[in-house]
């Protein structure tokens, strides 16, 4: 299943996604609609349901008013927005924390002249102020004269959990979703302290459109993550190459904290590539629609 925040109606909304079968025709339909048509109340936003603990039950819902739904999208007594047309925004904006992984690739350890981290992720952590979402600006700030962008798969979690077994670890996850971290490489290279500074500038975080649950990947291992910049493919690797991988970064970082509905974990990159003003950066990630934004320069403090 798949979900967007959308602007319907001047309003920042959780949709999902619908496939017709008809002309491959792609729609993403609000909760508020199916709410009134179904005279039910599910939550409006992502955060909200996740803190609602109703998550489980709203896929189970779905899936079973799905043929139902798409019929009445055909027959146009559902109102639904053609995916082509749909403004994105940011799946949300205030997550209890995003945890970041540094250099959790090879490859990308040998951009920073760094060895990669064996024994425990080299984890960081970023505040809801970076956060932006599909086409949104990414701004490099005044204060550095080298920042970089990384594609990366996102994890969302699902619920409050502590401890979580690795076996046990996609029980706790909402989905995945497409992740463009920034990093004013500069200011890092100057003192390795300044990790914390100089991953947390406004608009170094953009996540989306879509966040797909995990019932949809029948092995999350083979999914390639690529960092594109104007068009051309960077850098590309599969996340079995990842030193530390998703279910063992859940688990790990659920014994450090007890993670809660939308906390986001940022898996780490291939590679980064450094950012200029009037460059387009994007996450693209097999199974999911590209995550794009194009890039400014901040010209004054």
């Amino acid at each position: 299943m798949r979900f967007a925040t959308i602007n319907y109606k001047n309003r920042e909304q959780l949709a999902v996604y619908i496939n017709l079968n008809q002309n491959n025709e792609v729609f993403f339909i609000p909760i508020e609609v199916l709410n009134t048509f179904f005279d039910v109340n599910w939550a409006l936003s992502i955060e909200e349901l996740l803190n609602s603990n109703l998550f489980d039950e709203f896929l189970g819902w779905f899936q079973k008013k799905y043929q139902e739904i798409q019929r009445n999208i055909i027959s146009q007594n559902l109102n639904a927005i053609l995916a082509q047309e749909v403004k994105f925004c940011p799946l949300y904006r205030n997550p209890s924390k995003i945890w970041g992984i540094g250099l959790n690739y090879k490859d990308h350890a040998k951009d920073l002249n760094e060895i990669a981290p064996e024994s425990y992720p080299a984890s960081f952590i970023k505040g809801k102020n970076t956060i932006i979402g599909y086409q949104d600006p990414i701004i490099i700030p005044a204060l550095s004269h080298k920042t970089t962008g990384e594609a990366e798969l996102g994890i969302i979690i699902k619920k409050k959990c502590k401890n979580v077994p690795r076996s046990n670890w996609k029980s706790v996850v909402a989905g995945f979703v497409p992740i463009l971290d920034m990093t004013a490489e500069d200011i890092l290279r100057q003192n390795p302290r300044y990790l914390t500074l100089s991953k947390n500038f406004d608009s170094f975080f953009s996540f989306g459109p879509v966040l797909i649950t995990p019932n949809e990947f029948s092995e999350i291992a083979t999914i390639k993550v690529s960092t594109v910049i104007n068009g051309q493919i960077h850098a590309s690797n599969f996340i079995y190459n990842m030193t530390f991988p998703p279910d063992y970064l859940v688990s790990f970082h659920s014994k450090v904290m007890t993670l809660y509905p939308g906390d986001i974990i940022s898996t780490g990159t291939p590679r980064a590539v450094p950012l200029k003003d009037g460059d387009v950066l994007e996450c693209h990630i097999d199974g999911f629609p590209a995550l794009i934004n194009p890039i400014v320069k901040q010209n004054k403090v």
